[in-house]
């Protein structure tokens, strides 16, 4: 198994139990994504993108790390070549560090991400220390502290969703793009959810227990 780590630029709180996640991970940064190297006290391999949201003190700072560069004129974004790029150096699964908060494009098209990856069966989710998503495709397993919150967001019409090990459970229900039923669950221990049709984000929320 080969973990890799890609840092985005949203928010991120260095807890405990991220800095666990990140344990022997290998480590691409995406442009801005770096202002988290320091605070997660890791170093990364490449940094990737086209540097227009890398300030100048954070790019000295990081000199020495070798820069995958892109034209700002692209068709793709710096967090997607990041993942790309891990993929071909042999990931067998991800962690997007920092794709909650900023923009909402962005945050959108990770939820993309995690979905797209789902679909090939490479474990990945996306964190921001506090918060996790993951792509719902199938079948998802959860070991979830007692009481923690869990929400479902469809990304389209949800056929068949099945959720156990959670306060309000579901049984082969329909859920329309565009309702909130699935919206903060609690979990009771493990969780496993399933999905006969559609596509959707599972988010779970964390203390937030500082490193």
């Amino acid at each position: 198994m080969s973990k890799f780590a890609i840092l985005l630029g949203g928010k991120v709180t260095p807890t405990v139990r991220l800095k666990h996640q990140l344990d022997g991970a290998h480590v691409i940064a995406a442009d801005g994504g770096m202002v988290h190297a320091k605070p997660l006290k890791l170093s990364p391999e490449l940094w990737v993108g086209d540097f227009d949201s890398t300030p100048p003190a954070l790019a000295q700072t990081w000199r020495n790390v070798p820069r995958q560069t892109h034209p700002v004129e692209k068709d793709a974004s710096d967090g997607e070549l990041a993942i790309s790029e891990a993929l071909r150096r042999g990931a067998t699964s991800l962690i997007l560090v920092g794709g909650f908060g900023g923009q909402l494009d962005h945050a959108l098209a990770h939820a993309g991400f995690l979905v797209a990856l789902a679909k090939r069966n490479i474990p990945a989710f996306m964190t921001s220390g506090t918060e996790e998503a993951r792509g719902l495709v199938g079948e998802l397993h959860l070991a979830l502290a007692t009481d923690t919150r869990l929400s479902i967001m469809p990304l389209s019409d949800l056929i068949g969703l099945t959720i156990t090990g959670v306060k309000w459970p579901l049984n082969n229900t329909k859920v329309p793009l565009g309702t909130a039923i699935t919206l903060a669950n609690i979990a009771l221990g493990k969780v496993l959810i399933t999905l006969k049709g559609g596509h959707a984000v599972a988010i779970t929320y964390h203390p937030e227990s500082h490193a």
